[in-house]
């Protein structure tokens, strides 16, 4: 029963749910309105009525790993029991797509900040590009951005920022790169695919590349191509596809897909920080 009322039969459905499942996420939204808009798809379909006084039935839904709003992608879900997995996938790898720019640099490390500095950029070679990623592949130290989804004293980074006051860089931390290579060099601009775990940050990554060849460098956009086990092509819900059948042939398909899990095992992720965003 939700607030006194009898569930109808989607609303049943709706709220059975269990599990992971991804979903794609479009550059401009932030990873926390594309999860409110999928909620309220859901629930609207369900004929479950949120706006009452009576608190209606919650839908446990969280996502894990969060976009920024410049970024594309895909974005794992979880729902009901799911939200209790999300944690783990923040640790796990992903894959990513990203388009530098040499020879600008922007408060953000991508297009959506105020431009910091311009350097030349037309010495770099294909092959200089190339022979710099090496030494950003492996174990790394990396600092991560000052504006991010990382928090001081209870706040993020990027809303202290906005907010004019003064944050200190973080310290470098380890993180780890599995793979990196050069997908396309058209100057100023170059496509890498990179797999890496978790708490890295690909826009420090185009950052640090640029500071390596002498010059300077931005992200202009951002895919992430995969996230766990949960890839793009085959597991990425579009919008069209949010509907409680949908997500539910997909939660099927999904469980089948996740590690057997060892019981009462408590899980860490890599850094704590980066709790994922479970909202009710």
């Amino acid at each position: 029963e939700a607030g006194g009322a009898v569930l109808g039969p989607a609303a049943e459905r709706l709220f059975s749910l269990s599990g992971l499942f991804a979903v794609y996420k479009p550059k401009g939204p932030t990873s926390a309105g594309v999860l409110n808009l999928l909620k309220e798809r859901l629930l609207a379909e369900a004929g479950v009525q949120t706006n009452e006084n009576k608190r209606s039935q919650v839908l446990k839904i969280g996502h894990g790993g969060t976009l920024d709003s410049a970024a594309a992608g895909v974005l794992v879900v979880g729902i009901g029991k799911g939200t209790k997995l999300l944690r783990t996938m923040l640790a796990g790898s992903k894959k990513y797509t990203a388009i530098g720019m040499l020879g600008k640099a922007t408060d953000t490390l991508d297009a959506t900040g105020k431009v910091t500095e311009e350097k030349p950029y037309d010495q770099v070679t294909k092959g200089d590009l190339e022979n710099v990623l090496q030494k950003f592949t492996g174990h790394i130290m990396q600092v991560p951005p000052l504006y991010s989804a990382l928090k001081k004293d209870g706040e993020r980074l990027s809303t202290l920022m906005k907010r004019g006051e003064a944050v200190e860089a973080k310290p470098a931390r380890p993180v780890r790169v599995y793979s990196l290579s050069l997908q396309q060099f058209q100057p100023p601009l170059f496509t890498l695919d990179v797999e890496c775990g978790g708490g890295f940050y690909v826009r420090s990554l185009v950052s640090d590349i640029g500071k390596e060849l002498s010059t300077c460098a931005t992200m202009q956009e951002l895919t992430r191509t995969k996230q766990g086990p949960f890839t793009l092509e085959e597991h990425a819900l579009h919008e069209d596809k949010w509907t409680i059948d949908e997500i539910a042939r997909s939660l099927e398909r999904c469980t089948a897909l996740l590690p057997r899990e060892p019981p009462h095992k408590k899980l860490k992720t890599e850094h704590p920080g980066e709790a994922a965003a479970i909202c009710e």
